[in-house]
């Protein structure tokens, strides 16, 4: 017949894969902020330091301390009362209410204690940029997803590794003659580090992009693959893709810092202090020499920023392989394939489970 408990630990193990949205009737005032409660409550209560002013007394802002700890109890316990609760009782259903609550009633105290209505707008947008935050983290899985990856560290970063190494003979193709040439180490030696940083952003986003455009595909051919169930709901879908876009985050970024490592050391012995004088090239804010098998060896700030640019640049062409090269294709989806094929099963269990339990509740 099943029991509610089975339920609970089909759910459990949604939760673990990052997939929170598979649980049918999820909803973020029962499920996502309700679970985020106790953090939200610290961020609420710590909120009372908005009512102090620098240039008063000690005792002058324990006052306006207490006084806005009572003004936030206050307001919360009075919205419990208004929605049928113990005043002081944490929210079992964050809804709008609570969110207004949470986002403006700490924005008041400056006002109230001050008069600072920019710090009443600055810590709005602080509040509300949190709850978004906490939406996107917890509704999305991205907390579950983050712990399955570091669970499974070692074979992801044993089948990046080997995806490198299978890899590198073509990456060096072209890598290796970027490398070498004069104009990227003017360009790269150059930058600043924050343009360096914003690069490998907009690189990120662009294989994303790409990967995002592909997944529609992908998610039907596996799901079609997994053949149980009924389909999966656009938001579902939604949970899945971010799930994978991670996962091929973690790909990217094992394979980008590999190759990063292997221009660092190859250029520790290849790119000489003669080569960065007839180059043109400073060594940047800081470098240090060595000697290495009765050689001198080179490391500087501006090697670094040459062998992060061609991380960049491969880690963007490895993203888009992919979904593109047959081979990566295989590797990548054929890694996840096998666990969402079963997680597919687990899913048409859960929605017979479900089906039988709730009427029996009812």
């Amino acid at each position: 017949m099943g029991t509610p408990v089975e339920l609970v630990k089909y759910e459990q193990r949604f939760r673990r894969a990052g997939l929170p949205l598979f649980i049918e009737d999820f909803s973020p005032t029962h499920d996502i902020f309700a679970r985020a409660t106790p953090v939200l409550a610290l961020v609420f209560l710590a909120e009372v330091l908005g009512a102090i002013e620098l240039t008063w007394s000690w005792w002058q802002n324990a006052l306006a301390v207490l006084a806005g700890l009572a003004v936030l109890v206050g307001g919360f316990g009075l919205l419990n009362g208004m929605r049928g609760r113990p005043f002081w009782s944490f929210p079992t259903r964050f809804g709008t209410p609570e969110v207004a609550v949470f986002v403006l009633l700490p924005a008041l105290l400056p006002v109230l204690s001050h008069f600072q209505w920019k710090q009443f707008l600055g810590v709005a947008a602080g509040n509300l940029v949190l709850i978004g935050l906490v939406y996107v983290v917890v509704g999305y899985g991205l907390i579950g997803t983050t712990i399955w990856g570091v669970r499974r560290l070692a074979s992801e970063l044993a089948s990046s590794v080997a995806s490198l190494i299978r890899a590198l003979p073509l990456l060096l193709v072209f890598s290796l003659v970027l490398f070498v040439n004069t104009e990227m180490w003017q360009v790269f030696a150059g930058m600043p580090i924050a343009f360096i940083v914003l690069s490998a952003i907009a690189f990120a986003l662009l294989s994303d992009l790409f990967l995002v455009l592909r997944l529609p595909q992908e998610l039907d051919r596996i799901e079609r693959d997994a053949g149980t169930g009924p389909p999966l709901r656009r938001i579902q879908r939604l949970n899945l893709s971010i799930s994978l876009v991670v996962r091929q985050w973690m790909q990217v970024l094992v394979v980008s810092a590999g190759v990063g490592a292997f221009f660092v050391a190859f250029g520790m012995l290849a790119i000489s202090e003669k080569l960065y004088g007839e180059w043109g090239i400073q060594p940047g804010a800081w470098s240090y020499t060595f000697e290495l098998l009765g050689h001198p060896v080179l490391i500087s700030a501006a090697l670094v920023k040459v062998a992060v640019g061609i991380a960049n640049f491969t880690g963007l062409y490895y993203s888009i392989s992919l979904m593109t090269d047959a081979t990566y294709r295989t590797e990548f989806l054929d890694n996840v394939t096998d666990e969402l094929r079963e997680l597919f099963t687990a899913r048409a269990e859960y929605l017979e489970l479900r089906s039988r339990v709730l009427p029996a509740e009812s």
